[in-house]
């Protein structure tokens, strides 16, 4: 059996929904609303014609991120347009009419719905977008509503003391879920400006190292405010910590202090770049892989990694072999008998060494880097020579030229006749009596 008091409940329900149907406002409403969908649906229509051609051009540019991210960006059109009618449309009927309740539903069902929308179309994160789904899509309808101010108070009135600190249910709820979509805005964020900043071809590639980084260290560093500010940290306080994290960099940190800004001025100065093949003090060498804001890596041919400080670059003197210009000069040394032809020898040495397919050869070269092939020095055994040469890039790895030149010069050499000298000893033996005589015979 129905409680009386709830029969009463339904039956009042009941009338004032009759009322309101009665009412002529109501129709009056319907017809706002069904007047603001087509006519968002028309405007979204006209402006989508004109992004479907913006993206169609980002796709023939090879830019079909960009093109995806138009095409979702489009879809908002009808529902972002028919939201702001909808604002400006209750107020009018709160004015004239003097009620709004169902252009006010048709408000909420809107927002909800392009929430909804925008966490299907962009949060691609399984944990981030069933939190917004089931948590984040009552709290905004809470909030449109007008009880969500009601909820904040009970989860405030629910805390723990811990000395001088307060900490409450609503703090921990607010720094878990506003924590949670801020980094994950700053990881869309950082990756979409790195993305974005990779395809600027006008840019040149150390240029485009230097403003992804400080990109992504800008984008974590607001990240990082705007979460003292949701945790309720006062940011004049930080003066105090900063003068503290100040004394301990100067003392404990002062190594991952003194990397960090190293890493900043390398990226700053170019002194090295992704791609170049660097000579440490050490004689240790390597190409450069990557460029962190503490070390770079230093990959060797023989596919060792070498994690190096940045500060070596600052403080220690390196040689960079592809800096500006990864054209490199090389010299190939071998010996010959005195008795060859040296002025035959150099211009056979000369068109082997220009034959190959690496070596900077032929008219169009400049002079002084063309294969050149000299005398170097007269041992005790034969003349020695060298011949010196212009490549692109480094002269190891699969890149490997000198092994190929001094292969070819030998069969050179051994095609014309030419003897490459082994070393020589004379030797004398000396009669032992006609020495023991002569000494005799010397005063």
């Amino acid at each position: 059996m129905i409680p009386e008091s709830l029969n009463t409940q339904f039956e009042q329900s009941a009338n004032t929904l009759q009322t309101l149907l009665l009412q002529p406002e109501t129709y009056t409403q319907i017809g706002i609303v069904l007047a603001i969908y087509v006519g968002a649906w028309l405007i979204a229509k006209r402006i989508q014609k004109h992004t479907a051609s913006l993206g169609a051009g980002a796709e023939r540019a090879s830019s079909q991120r960009l093109h995806v991210f138009i095409k979702k960006l489009s879809d908002l059109i009808f529902p972002v347009t028919a939201i702001l009618m909808l604002r400006v449309s209750l107020e009018i009927s709160e004015n004239l009419l003097s009620q709004g309740w169902l252009v006010q539903a048709a408000l909420i069902i809107s927002v909800i719905l392009i929430f909804r929308s925008v966490i299907r179309n962009f949060v691609t994160h399984k944990l981030l977008a069933t939190m917004l789904r089931w948590l984040g899509i009552p709290l905004l309808f809470l909030h449109m509503v007008g009880l969500l101010g009601g909820l904040i108070q009970i989860l405030e009135s629910i805390s723990v003391n811990l000395g001088n600190i307060e900490i409450s249910l609503y703090g921990i709820a607010r720094v878990a879920i506003f924590g949670s979509i801020l980094f994950w805005l700053g990881r869309v964020s950082s990756r979409t400006g790195r993305d974005f900043i990779a395809h600027q071809e006008n840019l040149d590639e150390r240029t485009r190292e230097v403003a992804a980084k400080l990109f992504e260290v800008a984008i974590f560093f607001l990240i990082f405010l705007l979460l003292l500010q949701i945790m309720g940290i006062n940011l004049t306080t930080l003066a105090v910590f900063g003068g503290a994290l100040g004394v301990g960099l100067g003392f404990g940190l002062q190594a991952i202090a003194s990397n960090f800004i190293s890493g900043i001025i390398i990226l700053l100065d170019r002194s090295v770049s992704i791609g170049d093949y660097v000579e440490l003090e050490d004689g240790r060498t390597g190409i450069v892989r990557e460029l962190n804001m503490r070390s770079t890596t230093l990959e060797t041919y023989d596919g060792k990694d070498i994690v190096v400080p940045n500060e070596k670059f600052i403080a220690e003197i390196f040689t960079n072999w592809t800096h500006k210009d990864k054209s490199q000069r090389y010299r190939v040394d071998f010996s010959v008998a005195y008795d060859s032809d040296i002025r035959k020898l150099i211009a056979i040495i000369k068109d082997v060494v220009a034959s190959h397919p690496q070596v900077f050869s032929g008219d169009d070269v400049p002079i002084e880097e063309r294969p050149d092939c000299e005398i170097d020095s007269f041992g005790d055994s034969g003349i020695n020579m060298f011949v010196e040469f212009w490549m692109e890039g480094v002269d190891d790895g699969r890149n490997r030229v000198g092994g190929d030149l001094l292969l070819m010069i030998l069969e050179a050499l051994q095609e014309h006749g030419f003897e490459i000298p082994f070393p020589q000893r004379e030797v004398r033996i000396l009669d032992r009596k006609a020495s023991a005589r002569k000494a005799a015979d010397s005063p």
